[in-house]
């Protein structure tokens, strides 16, 4: 069963269209990547999934209507906002207890264990906190919460390095319990370490979409080459081209890899590596 599935939703604020027929889905058990620049629609498409704004298409969330089902749906998922706003007067402490004694949940233990990796003082009132303490308190919640589904929405905004790579270990713990994850993040890197599958919007629609080893290998291969004669000139397309003096790096559809071949054995190919696209350069390429 699919956890998430939306279906031709669209949304507009106004005359602005903020999301135009766009189709996203989660599998059971999968990390789902969901990227795009700010203003894309990627926190829009959250909150219509989260039950917080109507849409048209179908939205459907464990099989429900994520609108008019939304109490229900909440009750087996846990949300952590990319800005986490907290109870000024209350501690840090008392607010992961509260939202522990919302899911029913008695992982006390495992609270306390989160609380010591992220270095998070509970004893604290919220109004001290900065950002990213603020961002603990929110992700501590949410691991501590026994539920079918997550959702992460720049998860790791205002954490350090250490933090967001402790973050990342949770997040796999998940999804080797066989957790879904739905994370918005504008980590590439992040999103390729835990991620199986992603989803690029782009003003609004869904550009990309499926299994990231797949598709990161569906349109370009990079090459690292070196040549016995100096490359002047290349009449074969490539892309994100580099040449210092014998050697070339580049980029080229894969359907001009036989030109670009054939081309450079007249200046002598004494080596030739491939080397896989990264996330970044995917994204990268859709953006320029």
């Amino acid at each position: 069963m699919k956890l998430i599935e939306l279906e031709n939703v669209s949304k507009s604020f106004g005359r602005y269209k903020a999301l135009d027929n766009i189709n996203l889905s989660l599998d059971n058990g999968e990390v789902l990547g969901f990227i795009g620049p700010n203003g894309s629609g990627k926190t829009t498409t959250l909150r219509i999934i989260l039950g917080m704004l109507k849409s048209k298409g179908s939205a459907r969330v464990f099989g429900m209507d994520a609108w008019k089902d939304a109490v229900s749906i909440h009750r087996n998922l846990s949300y952590v906002p990319g800005d986490v706003n907290l109870w000024p007067n209350m501690t840090g402490g008392e607010v992961i207890d509260l939202f522990l004694r919302i899911k029913d949940s008695r992982e006390k233990k495992y609270r306390d264990d989160l609380m010591e990796e992220f270095e998070l003082d509970p004893r604290k009132k919220c109004r001290t906190y900065s950002k990213g303490n603020r961002q603990k308190v929110a992700l501590i919640a949410a691991l501590c919460s026994d539920v079918d589904l997550y959702i992460f929405d720049e998860p790791t905004s205002g954490l350090d390095p250490l933090m967001e790579s402790i973050f990342q270990k949770q997040v796999k713990k998940l999804k080797n319990q066989g957790k879904s994850i739905l994370l918005s993040s504008h980590i590439l890197t992040e999103v390729e370490s835990l991620c199986d599958s992603i989803s690029i919007i782009k003003y609004g629609k869904i550009i990309e979409s499926g299994k990231l080893n797949d598709i990161k290998h569906l349109n370009t291969s990079n090459f690292i080459i070196e040549t016995q004669k100096p490359v002047i000139k290349l009449l074969t397309p490539v892309k994100n081209i580099s040449i210092i003096g014998n050697r070339l790096e580049l980029s080229v559809d894969k359907e001009n890899i036989g030109l670009l071949i054939n081309e450079l054995n007249s200046y002598n190919i004494k080596s030739i590596e491939s080397k896989s696209q990264t996330l970044e350069e995917l994204f990268m390429s859709h953006y320029r």
